[in-house]
């Protein structure tokens, strides 16, 4: 089993890397870009079991230490 997180910044939190990703997107050609927010990507390799106890789980990952969940959203996928 694979899951798949992916943690980004709350809306209304400034994203000072995505404001000067932005900024050289626009410095090499790319004026249609109006916004830009990083975040994180991240694979964890599961040993096989139920799907609810898998998604429970990387649920609580996230909680306890993959996002800060006072500025950041996750969300995530188990593919198996």
């Amino acid at each position: 089993m694979k899951a798949e997180v992916y943690v980004t910044l709350k809306n209304g939190i400034l994203d000072p890397q995505g404001k000067a990703v932005q900024q050289s997107l626009h410095h090499l050609g790319y004026a249609a870009v109006k916004d830009v927010r990083l975040g994180k990507y991240i694979e964890i390799e599961l040993s096989p079991m139920p799907l609810d106890e898998a998604k429970r789980q990387v649920a609580e990952m996230c909680r306890k230490l993959l996002a800060n969940t006072v500025i950041e959203n996750f969300r995530f996928e188990i593919k198996e």
